[in-house]
């Protein structure tokens, strides 16, 4: 049976096809509501490049800054240094899908009306997350959101639209929402020669790129291939600018290439063809099968949007992976408890001084090379792992460097933190009394940060800090469960419960001894028991270095 979405779907295919886009090897099909659209194989292609997108389909910063409803506007907002250019493509999008004679809206018909990120949970919805980074974080960014679309998006985009011939049009927030989810869910970073970013700028340089190179030059080096390909590819230094020229990445949307959903095992990555030698179609951005062989037919093609914990793709996607190897814990010491400490004036400078972090990321990997590791990566040898940084340095010789070094997985710059928070008068009277010795009595020059660490090391050794370790993990571990009870009770309820399409007032039913939740509901469930999980797991590893470095005299 065709679905509903059909029609929109063709009109969409024939809009890419007269922009002169190719879908050599992929159809663009409905998947689901949970999903919506995505990229299947179809016929086998020999050269592996599954779809073809010119780059002046894409919806960039430099496509806004030349459109000639928007360019002037927006121009006198970058010169004034009053917007960045995710506002720029943010305001397009808020804007351009409200005129109904928009050469964009075969494109805007397809995409989602409603997204499933936390930023669009009901409040019931919102408070699953309760106790989370990602509750805070969500509403900090609804409060931002609003006060930007009332200080600058609403007058902008309503006096666009008066110019453009719709005086009656009100612009709100949910109109400014739905374009800032879009951006976020399928902007990519694309990386482009200087000269294409700003044809102002001088065309030829020292090994720029040139449409006229020789064609017996490799054709790898005109082949801008970012090394992780995804919604939100990153610059890793994978361009060779010897090559390649001045490289420019902006972010933008590609129409066709933006439907590709996705797996962390993918079958497909991206890349953009500057000079057209890979697709024939110059400043081009293509898909390119990931396999050797050839795909069964219909099979979804997935790109992977990068190594993402749980936070994070809700955060910005709308969804979760069950048992996710890439999440993470986000540990912290309040700043503004330092004030209450003793002696928060020198213990503050010292902070300063040694460069240490009030907080830190906990990878779910880092308890592989922990005192409990769940397992040992194949391949990997556990004592490989070595600490970083380790303050070992001893000037009276009775430090001794602790036997669980390598066996220690929490971050030297966050543990340098902890012991100088707690710190006590006598081993704070012990580090001035070390770091006078170092740089003399005149003061002669100041200790670097390394020799503040070794002298805080050496004072105080790690028992204060795992304690106060420990004290922050119970304490985050309280926040998860107040409300929402412990890790088991929300394995329980995962395990119990029916995950169904359900209206959205229908948050809660009871069905045949099951509840039915909604998909946000249990998004957010399977989040909060990982944030419990990992705090418990790390919990555990921290009580085990207090009690070694207690009864190591550390």
């Amino acid at each position: 049976m065709a679905s509903p979405e059909e029609p929109k779907l063709q009109y969409f295919l024939q809009w890419l096809q007269v922009n002169g886009a190719q879908l050599r090897g992929c159809n663009i099909k409905y998947c689901d509501s949970t999903k919506g659209f995505g990229i299947f194989s179809a016929d086998n292609v020999s050269d592996g490049i599954l779809l073809v997108v010119p780059l002046n389909l894409a919806i960039t910063p430099m496509r806004v800054l030349q459109d000639p409803l928007f360019g002037p506007e927006c121009r006198a907002m970058c010169d004034e240094e009053a917007v960045d250019d995710r506002f720029l493509v943010i305001l397009f999008l808020t804007v351009e899908r409200l005129r109904r004679n928009s050469s964009w809206k075969p494109y805007f018909d397809l995409l989602p009306t409603t997204f499933t990120s936390s930023l669009w949970f009901s409040d019931e919805e919102l408070l699953e997350l309760k106790g989370t980074p990602l509750y805070q974080a969500t509403e900090l960014q609804k409060k931002n959101l609003q006060s930007l679309f009332h200080e600058k998006v609403k007058n902008l985009a309503e006096k666009l639209l008066t110019a453009d011939g719709y005086p009656e049009s009100e612009v709100t927030f949910d109109d400014f929402l739905w374009a800032n989810s879009v951006f976020w869910t399928r902007a990519q970073n694309i990386p482009l020669p200087q000269s294409y970013v700003s044809p102002e700028a001088e065309e030829k340089q020292d090994g720029a790129i040139s449409s006229s190179s020789r064609e017996d030059e490799p054709s790898t080096n005109y082949i801008l291939k970012p090394e992780k390909c995804g919604a939100d590819s990153e610059v890793d230094g994978v361009v060779s600018t010897k090559q390649l020229g001045e490289t420019a990445w902006v972010e933008g949307l590609v129409p066709g290439i933006d439907f590709c959903n996705h797996d962390l095992k993918a079958l497909a990555t991206w890349e953009v063809d500057v000079t057209g030698l890979e697709t024939g179609i110059p400043f081009s951005m293509y898909l390119l099968s990931a396999r050797q062989n050839s795909f069964q037919r219909e099979t979804e093609i997935s790109i992977s949007y990068g190594n993402k914990g749980n936070e994070e793709l809700l955060y910005l996607y709308g969804f979760v992976t069950r048992d996710n190897p890439d999440d993470y814990l986000m540990i912290n010491y309040p700043v503004e408890a330092i004030q209450d400490v003793t002696f928060s004036e020198q213990k503050a400078q010292l902070l300063e001084a040694q460069k240490a972090e009030l907080r830190c990321l906990l990878p779910r990997s880092l308890l592989n090379h922990g005192f409990f590791p769940p397992h040992t990566p194949q391949g990997e040898n556990n004592e490989k792992h070595l600490r970083s940084q380790v303050c070992s340095h001893s000037w009276s010789g009775q430090r001794k460097s602790p036997s669980y070094v390598n066996t220690l997985v929490f971050p030297e710059d966050f543990l340098t933190a902890l012991r100088t928070i707690a710190m006590k008068e006598n081993e704070l009277y012990q580090v001035i009394s070390l770091l006078e010795e170092l740089v003399g009595a005149e003061g002669e020059r100041q200790p670097s940060d390394t020799e503040v660490r070794a002298a805080i090391w050496e004072a105080c050794g790690d028992s204060g800090a795992m304690q106060l370790l420990v004290d922050l993990l119970n304490m985050k571990l309280m926040d998860l469960e107040e409300g929402s009870g412990t890790e088991d009770s929300d394995t329980e309820l995962l395990e119990k419960a029916h995950f169904a399409e359900v209206p959205e007032d229908c948050i809660r039913i009871e069905k045949n001894g099951s509840e039915l939740l909604s998909r946000n509901r249990w998004c957010g469930i399977v989040y909060r028991r990982g944030q419990k999980q990992l705090t418990r797991l790390f919990l555990k590893e921290a009580e085990q270095a207090l009690h070694l470095a207690l009864s190591e005299g550390n």
